[in-house]
């Protein structure tokens, strides 16, 4: 791994990566976390990097591919209004804080640790896609304030930054609780994604600086070309999700989402005790 030959075997695999996260966040309307991450963890090992490391790599480059994506979604939502700027403004301290905490914490575990946690909050994500679908009840009539912000805002960029994903359901669903119609739920969203994806990114960096061992053209635990890979197919498949989505019986699609994210969660729990 000491030039940059490895691309020669990675590039297709990436590319299929990238794709089929862009498809899968097209058609479901979320981050393409869930795929990225575990699609890396499998490839990294295979390309001579050490598994311990390989997870923090594959959490890292997964949050820069959303940077780029959750963007450009924010973009085409708020063309639509479906995005509340004042939400964004005043949880983005916390969910800032709350990523630079989890950025922290990944530091302090180890790659198996890692995939444990990817794998358990996975399987937490499973259980929403495949329960019979309800629209939220609003359980207050507005977003928290003061504590109750703060801490939630938190949470949630730390618990996401863990993960590697823009925590679009978690905010989705969030919102609906507090009483926002599920539209601008999903368009701010997208939004919270780039707040969550930007700071994680520079965390994921600046914890791998100066480790050995990692692939060339990688910024800490950050790899560059694999992002790069990702984002453009990520982009060209995006499209295609959402038109599928409008084609396909909703609930099979959430089934069998909820199916693979069952199978990823397991693998990464029993990758993580190997």
């Amino acid at each position: 791994m000491g030039d940059y030959s490895y691309l020669t075997f990675a590039l297709p695999l990436l590319l299929a990566a990238g794709a089929l996260a862009g498809f899968a966040g097209g058609l479901f309307g979320i981050g393409g976390g869930f795929v990225v991450v575990p699609a890396l963890v499998v490839l990294f090992p295979l390309l001579g990097m050490d598994g311990d490391m390989a997870a923090h790599v594959a959490v890292g480059t997964s949050l820069a591919t959303i940077i780029f994506t959750s963007l450009r979604a924010a973009q085409a939502q708020a063309q639509r209004g479906a995005v509340d700027f004042d939400v964004l403004r005043s949880w983005a301290p916390w969910v800032v804080l709350g990523t630079a905490l989890g950025a922290f914490v990944a530091d302090g575990v180890s790659g198996a640790q890692l995939a444990l946690i990817f794998g358990t909050g996975v399987l937490g994500f499973a259980l929403y896609f495949l329960l019979p679908r309800r629209t939220p009840k609003a359980a207050f009539a507005a977003m928290p304030t003061g504590v109750g912000r703060a801490g939630m805002a938190g949470s949630l960029g730390a618990f996401s930054a863990l993960l590697g994903i823009g925590g679009g359901t978690i905010t989705t669903v969030t919102m609906t609780v507090c009483g926002s119609p599920i539209h601008r739920a999903i368009g701010t969203a997208s939004g919270m994604g780039a707040i969550i994806a930007i700071p994680a990114t520079i965390g994921f960096a600046l914890i791998g600086v100066g480790e050995a061992g990692l692939p060339p053209g990688s910024v800490g635990y950050v790899n560059l070309p694999a992002a790069a890979a990702i984002i453009v197919t990520s982009v060209v498949f995006a499209p295609l999700g959402v038109a599928a989505g409008h084609k396909l019986p909703p609930e099979i699609l959430r089934r069998v989402f909820g199916l693979y994210l069952v199978t990823v969660g397991v693998t990464m729990i029993v990758k993580s005790w190997n």
